[in-house]
């Protein structure tokens, strides 16, 4: 009896011992994966969204997803609905919630600051996407969004011989809208015979209906050929409005170049009927996979940037095959597209 007792004792100890070596495993250990089965699994992510239109979001959610399963968590969304005074109140509620990680898309400083000092105070980590939040220990990711509007717009410079009248649709209020009009701004200013003739736009539910109501006012405007040349359009939802608005009104030299791609965006590029020609975007799946790796790796206390940036790519209907594509086969005409190893950490792959 004695014997089976210190063996019991001599079982217990090793056990014990196991698990003190386990806990005092330093964070940045190789042993530290975030798999099914390892220590980071089962983390519970916030999403909170100030709006989730269109395909752009659907796909963006899409990669949040599928790179939080990849590394052995789960995802909740908060849609907020355009409404900031909701974003703010659904932020909250994910920081009382004690979330493991807090992802925010798009908002502005006003909204959220209170809610993402809230969370740092907390201990929870925080990765904001197209924000001009500044709080420390935030990182923030964007898209390049000037390097964008200057690729397309020069675009539409090259395809028009550099003269014309152009419809600039844009909307202020968002971080990367105001850095799509920067780079506008000098893009005007480097251009001077190409016009500004009208300019218009507005962020609702229906943003792409709105916006084909509003392109038909202006083409009734300006019903002769020649009077406007293309359409600069800082939003994809923008774009598909205006590209129905003209498609419909039979006014084929019209050109409209965009912002941003979804598998929707693609096949309106790709229709030889279609006046949207070109777009400069960031896959939004990748948009989605980055932001999470930097999330984890806060959340496995790894030192991280404060500001991300996401490279674009430029988007033309000459690139791309007659055959329909989507997204996901973008990478075999797009160098670089999709395909981002952006925030992927060495423990990561182990």
């Amino acid at each position: 009896m004695k014997k089976k007792t210190l063996l019991i004792l001599s079982s217990l100890l090793l056990l014990a011992g196991m698990v003190v070596a386990g806990c005092g495993r330093p964070s940045g250990s190789a042993t530290a994966s975030a798999g099914a089965g390892g220590p980071l699994a089962g983390k519970r992510i916030a999403l909170v969204m100030q709006m989730n239109l269109g395909t752009f979001s659907a796909q963006y959610i899409s990669g949040v997803k599928e790179e939080v399963n990849k590394l052995g968590g789960q995802v909740t969304v908060f849609a907020s609905d355009g409404d900031l005074a909701k974003m703010a109140a659904n932020l909250d509620q994910a920081v009382a919630q004690h979330f493991d990680g807090i992802l925010t898309d798009h908002g502005t400083p006003e909204a959220l600051q209170k809610g993402v000092q809230d969370a740092v105070s907390k201990g929870i980590p925080v990765v904001a996407f197209d924000a001009d939040l500044k709080v420390p220990g935030v990182t923030v990711l964007e898209q390049g969004d000037k390097q964008m509007a200057t690729s397309v717009l020069e675009k539409l410079a090259k395809d028009s011989g550099d003269k014309g009248n152009i419809v600039k649709i844009w909307v202020a209020g968002f971080a990367p809208m105001e850095r799509r009009q920067i780079a506008y701004k000098q893009f005007q200013q480097k251009h001077p015979n190409i016009k500004e003739v009208a300019a218009f736009g507005t962020a609702s539910n229906n943003t792409a209906l709105d916006t084909q109501s509003q392109m038909e006012a202006i083409l009734k405007k300006y019903p002769k050929k020649g009077q406007i040349t293309a359409v600069f359009a800082a939003w994809d939802e923008f774009a598909k409005g205006a590209s129905r608005a003209i498609q419909q009104a039979g006014r084929n030299e019209i050109k409209v170049y965009g912002i941003d791609m979804s598998d929707e965006d693609l096949q309106m590029i790709q229709d030889p009927k279609n006046p949207w020609v070109a777009s400069a975007a960031v896959d939004p799946k990748d948009i989605g996979r980055v932001q999470v790796r930097y999330v984890y790796q806060k959340i496995h206390k790894d030192q991280t940037p404060q500001t991300i940036v996401l490279k674009p790519s430029l988007i033309t209907r000459e690139q791309l095959p007659k055959q329909k594509v989507t997204t996901d086969q973008l990478h075999n005409y797009i160098k670089d597209w999709g395909s981002s190893q952006q925030g992927i950490a060495s423990w990561m792959k182990k």
